[in-house]
């Protein structure tokens, strides 16, 4: 298409034009006035001077019309599949399509959203992907956007957010008259201390029910559910004791709605990571030592510790005629520490203890019935363990799994893992272990001689690396780890290189602590990727299939691959969201499987609350579904976009140039002609 128009570039500048024109004026009027003859040719004259003064330039365009741009923004997200919404989206969008086919010179861009594990715990970003789209659309060929949703948006602007002009309307899909029940978790603490109690809140949403009184059912971990009778609306604080570190996981389940468009948010999950408070530990050193110092060194350096250390310098019946008030150590409080507070402590050390008066055996018995009802010992044996007052002559030989031959063995040797050592929690993967080759860990030079009669050998050592140099122990309720020689110091004071003793010494300790994480055989589940790992950590050589009960009570068999030593795993498509229940026929578990986006999932009525501030700021509209898919018009700028059953874009008749010619009309001969004709004119008419 063509287009004319018209451009000044005056010799003078505008306000002297403007005085001389005001001249020019009155002075033509004064010639009228005075009826001179011929003043309408000096009139003709003066403009014809004043327009050759403007400099007129005359332009002729040469123009590409472009195309309005409106997007469709159609929301895919987790939401839109409850109760038909994606099938109503797309045949709205089908409409939609061919509505716009129909206008002339619109061309649609179309953007899906997603929301999911891919998302994160975002919901669903829809002005995200228009803002994404915008930027690829230039402002001056918008002609407005619609957004297909149910209206479940998370990212809306305020009202008065600026949008770049024009309309945005929005079409839900979904019904006005929906159902759904729901239950909200108000508050859960992401940690909790063992042994200790946490408060979760919670309450239960209803649209379109008229219950006075709902079944609520709460199940914390593998145990039996609890049934509650509370109200809608009624926030509801759930007790829940902390019993064991790690994972303590609750579900909060509601009695489904008749006609509610989905169950999925019926069940909520809350997860406490449990976490201990503080790691009692009571040392007992049997003599001073060059290993002593490390071993308190690597207590003391962990804040999380409080620890009692003793060192046995002077038993009662040492006599050396040194007199009583010369001495200034502290007594050994035996009684307080052996009888009163012993089960206060997560974890007894004896480091190269040897049978003294210090401890009776009635309070050395007492340790032994600490470790069967629960209790924790790790036993650093040196020189001492090999003699007849050796530790195991006392009555903690109960729960010592490996006796003595008598026997020390001197000579350089480097600590390496078991077959049994490279599948147990405790020494799988520890810093340096060779991955299945030699470890590089510094050298020892001694080790106590014993035989196992329980427990498990994890490492070994010996300058024919066949000693036992590890042992952990399952004794009744409680744990004991043996460590064979007393040569573990070197590693910390990175001799020939060094080792891993202090991450060896937490994993041992977390381990006599009962760890979930640590434990040889252990069942666990995990969402990660929209899918439930489970895991199966072993000491055998295979394992068997995990049966896993979904929450609808349908039952999946898994069969699990070996992943690493003594580390089986299996996978499945985490399909529905609650509390999964596994179990191999031996161990049980549970595991927590929340949607993948439990944002989008918390509130799933179709609604236009959200869409609809931000639409009408805009000038836009809001168009349901179930009224029928919109009919599409284009409207010029500054007229309604949007009315009962219709919906606009604005025309924006944007343009591309593609030539531009230009003729100055004073500078031809034309001009000058018309000019020089106008002055002649005038000379002529007063000579006559």
């Amino acid at each position: 298409m063509t287009a004319w128009g018209i451009a000044f570039d005056p010799v003078l500048s505008w306000p002297i034009l403007a005085a001389l024109g005001v001249l020019g004026l009155l002075a033509v009027a004064a010639l009228a006035l005075a009826r001179s003859r011929g003043w309408w040719l000096r009139a003709i004259a003066c403009v014809l001077l004043f327009a050759a003064l403007l400099a007129p330039t005359v332009s002729r365009e040469e123009r590409e019309a472009l195309s309005d741009i409106g997007v469709i923004v159609v929301d895919e997200s987790l939401s839109m599949g409850a109760a038909g919404r994606d099938e109503a989206a797309r045949n709205a969008l089908q409409q939609l399509r061919q509505g716009a086919a129909g206008l002339d010179n619109l061309e649609i861009r179309q953007v899906e959203v997603r929301s999911g594990v891919s998302a994160g715990d975002h919901g669903t970003l829809a002005f995200a992907a228009l803002d994404r789209a915008l930027a690829e659309i230039p402002p001056e060929r918008f002609a407005g956007a619609i957004m297909l949703t149910d209206g479940q948006i998370h990212d809306a602007p305020d009202a008065a957010h600026p949008l770049r002009a024009g309309p945005l309307h929005a079409v839900i899909a979904g019904a006005r008259s929906e159902r759904d029940r729901r239950v909200v978790i108000d508050a859960s603490p992401r940690f909790g201390l063992v042994g200790q109690q946490q408060t979760i809140r919670f309450h239960v949403e209803e649209a379109g029910g008229d219950s006075k009184l709902l079944a609520v059912s709460v199940a914390a971990g593998a145990g039996q559910a609890e049934s509650l009778t509370v109200a809608p609306g009624e926030v509801v604080e759930y007790p829940l004791a902390i019993d064991h570190g790690g994972q303590n996981i609750v579900e909060i389940a509601v009695a489904e709605l008749p006609g509610e468009i989905s169950t999925a948010n019926n069940r909520a999950i809350a997860v406490i990571e449990g976490i201990r408070d503080r790691l009692r530990v009571l040392l007992i050193s049997g003599a001073p030592h060059a290993g002593e110092r490390v071993w308190r060194n690597l207590l003391k350096a962990d804040a999380a510790v409080d620890l009692v250390h003793f060192t046995i310098l002077r038993p009662p019946d040492k006599q050396d005629g040194t007199p009583i008030n010369e001495l200034s150590l502290i007594a050994f409080p035996t009684r307080e520490l052996f009888v009163d507070k012993l089960d206060q402590f997560d974890l007894v050390i004896f480091d190269r203890y040897r049978r003294q008066v210090v401890l009776p055996m009635a309070y050395l018995r007492n340790v032994a019935r600490y470790v069967a009802d629960g209790g924790a010992v790790l036993i650093a044996s040196g020189p001492e363990y090999a003699l007849a007052d050796g530790l195991y002559e006392t009555p903690l030989s109960e729960v010592i799994p490996a006796p003595p031959t008598g026997q020390v063995v001197e000579g350089s040797f480097r600590p390496k893992l078991t077959a049994e050592g490279e599948k147990h929690p405790v020494t799988r993967d520890l810093p340096g272990s060779g991955d299945g080759g030699a470890p590089s860990w510094g050298r020892w030079y001694r080790v106590i001689d014993a035989l196992p009669e329980r427990g498990m050998g994890v490492m070994a050592g010996g300058p024919d690396g066949a000693k036992p140099l590890l042992i952990l122990s399952h004794e009744g309720k409680g744990r004991v780890a043996q460590l064979l020689s007393d040569q573990g110091w070197l590693w910390a004071r990175g001799y020939d290189g060094g080792g891993p003793q202090s991450e060896l010494l937490r994993r041992i300790a977390h381990w006599l602590m009962q760890e979930p994480d640590l434990e040889e055989e252990a069942l666990s589940g995990r969402q990660e990727a929209g899918r439930l790992v489970i895991e199966r950590r072993t000491m055998k050589d295979e394992t068997d299939p995990v049966t896993v009960t979904l929450p609808s009570g349908r039952k999946e068999t898994v069969t699990l691959a070996p992943f690493a030593p003594g580390l089986w795993r299996g996978q499945l498509a985490a399909g529905e969201p609650g509390l999964h229940r596994l179990n191999d026929g031996v161990l049980e578990a549970v595991a927590a499987v929340g949607s993948a986006d439990s944002r989008e999932a918390a509130d799933l009525l179709a609604t236009e609350r959200v869409l609809k501030p931000v639409s009408a700021a805009t000038g836009g509209g809001i168009a349901w579904t179930e009224d029928g898919a919109p009919r599409l018009v284009k409207v010029t700028a500054g007229r309604a976009a949007a009315g009962p059953g219709w919906l606009g874009f604005k025309a924006n008749g944007a343009y591309r140039v593609l030539s531009v010619r230009a003729e100055p009309l004073f500078a031809t001969l034309l001009g000058l002609g018309a000019l020089l004709l106008a002055f002649c004119s005038m000379w002529f008419r007063e000579g006559r």
